[in-house]
């Protein structure tokens, strides 16, 4: 495939995710506050957007409990900073098994969740851009699957197209593609469809460039990309996607740190990534050029005026 660098590129900031990162820097924000407040310093650094998971704000475990999203929604919106804002619906989807001579019953960490569950804080926020995880794969520890049954994913997506929510298509693997390929194909979701390239998660595919350019040779043209990949790889991927075309995605969810021994801020690792696009010849973009790029619409929380 021959190189067709992105010119215009936007930067999407995943300010806190929802792994065991909470006790390994003070910098991962828990509480709606500190969530909030890190998404708007990382739009003041030159995001475009930004990628909200909640957590329980006294011990930081990963949480989608409506009341917290709707915190983090009202605090970045109410600020002066413009951002889109993007939420995971990623949540409420988790297969802990047992032991391999006794699987069941499923352990401690399972979280299966009905579509309308796992979208409900989509439909109550009103996010430009709601994530959705388009398979299900071995995830990274012990014996956990992240589940996603075809079923629930088109209940998901057609819940967000209803919505006016563009779904951004997580694909940590090939065959997410193909199937995410499906849904636009049977009017789940809206063409040209939105893709974050999910690089480096164990056990989906791998961060090596010749699997990178397998990944974006299967997303069909006229359908934006963006990438990224794990812990020190993380800003070799933004050069990397920016090459092939795509855009890209910092912070801390998927990496804590800036330098050997230093950990970074999520603005931080933002405006990295700005001086790492801008010395490669393209030019970053803002929230209202990203808006018209993807046909975002930008609302407020319903019952709110």
């Amino acid at each position: 495939m021959p190189l067709a660098m992105n010119r215009e590129v936007f930067i999407t900031c995943a300010v806190t995710g929802s792994g065991s990162t909470q006790e390994r820097s003070p910098h991962v924000p828990r509480s709606p506050a500190a969530i909030a407040e890190a998404a708007i310093e990382a739009a003041r650094a030159g995001a475009a957007v930004v990628h909200c998971h909640v957590r329980e704000p006294d011990t930081g475990v990963p949480s989608r409990r409506p009341e917290l999203y709707r915190e983090v929604t009202e605090r970045i919106r109410d600020s002066a900073v413009d951002v889109v804002l993007n939420l995971t619906a990623g949540m409420g989807g988790d297969m802990v098994f047992g032991p391999p001579e006794r699987p069941l019953p499923l352990g401690e960490g399972t979280d299966m969740a009905s579509a309308a569950e796992r979208v409900a804080h989509i439909a109550e926020c009103r996010p430009e851009i709601a994530t959705l995880d388009c398979g299900t794969m071995n995830f990274a520890e012990a014996d956990y699957v992240m589940t996603n049954t075809p079923g629930m994913l088109e209940a998901m997506g057609r819940r967000m197209t209803e919505l006016g929510v563009k779904a951004e298509i997580e694909a940590f693997d090939s065959g997410h593609l193909w199937f995410a390929r499906r849904l636009v194909e049977e009017g789940v979701l809206e063409s040209p469809a939105l893709v974050q390239l999910c690089m480096g998660v164990p056990w989906g595919a791998p961060d090596d460039l010749n699997t990178f350019l397998a990944m974006v040779n299967n997303v069909p043209d006229g359908w934006t990309f963006s990438a990224f990949s794990l812990g020190r790889h993380q800003m070799a991927y933004v050069a990397a996607s920016v090459l092939a075309g795509g855009n890209v995605r910092v912070g801390l969810e998927d990496n804590l740190w800036l330098d050997k021994g230093v950990l970074a801020t999520n603005a931080q690792l933002v405006e990295r990534a700005v001086g790492i696009v801008e010395r490669m010849g393209a030019r970053v973009i803002g929230p209202e050029e990203v808006r018209a790029k993807l046909g975002l619409s930008k609302r407020a929380p319903v019952g709110v005026g």
